[in-house]
């Protein structure tokens, strides 16, 4: 009976290690967005207007597809420039990586309106950015750079760059290195080399960073509207303004669904549904 009593003990034990916060979860997460939910299908009583006007209405698809192009762009842009960091992080010796680690992240302790609002004066027409460039003769009247999509794109790509870096450099960072040597010496090129061994085995960390920067940038709001133009609206921004300004709690969580499911099918298609549900003993 002893031993019976301790193997149930062990099977119940992960779940009360988890019940604090799986009720945390339950509580502040699932509760609001099923009662939000709610707002989306009854109005009074079951309907699928909310739903059906997003379909309906040019507007809303033309929203969902600046957020959905702004987010690859940023995705992109911080893979092309992450990937060069990262790999120069894996190069160093392990003390002097963790120190530039910790330079990269310590900025980004600071609130995101902070770095936001210090882009809006560094790209401002009389910011420094124009500035140098007028200083060097490379210009006559400043670029207009603010309340532009290349402006959100600056300013959203600063913000996450680090998100890609470190999901970059930890994978990066276990890649044996003897195995580029080994390729070396049966007289590949550096480049091929890389090709093929070094750029494959980090394909992980690549979709991994890729999607965990595209999340994010579909759910980013302060920086798209300080730093864009009412023509630069994204889903999040739309969703605040449906809340805030004309307290439209039908239509604001149908938009919410909606980006949530959007979420969901791209984690699907990069990482595989079954890796959302898999267990190791």
């Amino acid at each position: 009976m002893s031993g019976r009593d301790d193997r149930r003990v062990s099977r119940w034990k992960p779940w009360l290690l988890l019940a604090p916060t799986l009720l945390a979860l339950t509580i502040f997460l699932l509760i609001p967005l099923a009662k939000m939910l709610g707002y989306s299908l009854f109005d009074p009583g079951l309907t699928s207007k909310h739903f059906a006007r997003i379909v309906q209405e040019p507007v809303w698809l033309q929203v969902l597809w600046i957020t959905l192009r702004t987010s690859l762009l940023v995705t992109l842009v911080t893979l092309l420039l992450g990937y060069p960091v990262a790999w120069v992080l894996c190069k160093l010796p392990a003390r002097l990586a963790g120190m530039a680690i910790v330079i990269i992240i310590i900025p980004h302790f600071t609130s995101v309106l902070v770095h936001t609002y210090a882009w809006m004066v560094l790209l401002g027409s009389d910011g420094f950015v124009n500035q140098v460039l007028r200083a060097l003769g490379l210009i006559d009247t400043p670029l207009k750079l603010m309340y532009t999509p290349l402006g959100v794109l600056i300013g959203m790509t600063y913000i996450l760059l680090p998100y890609m870096v470190l999901a970059l450099y930890s994978v990066m960072r276990g890649i044996d290195p003897q195995l580029l040597r080994v390729a070396y010496s049966l007289g590949a090129s550096r480049f091929r080399a890389f090709w093929r061994i070094f750029l494959s085995l980090s394909l992980p960390g690549v979709a991994a960073g890729s999607l965990l920067v595209f999340i994010l940038s579909i759910g980013f709001f302060v920086t798209p509207a300080l730093m864009g133009s009412p023509r630069d609206t994204m889903i999040a921004m739309v969703i605040e303004n449906k809340l805030e300004v004309y307290f439209n709690w039908g239509f604001a969580p149908a938009l919410l669904l909606l980006r949530t499911l959007l979420l969901f099918w791209v984690y699907v298609r990069v990482v595989g549904l079954e890796r959302l549900f898999e267990a190791k003993g």
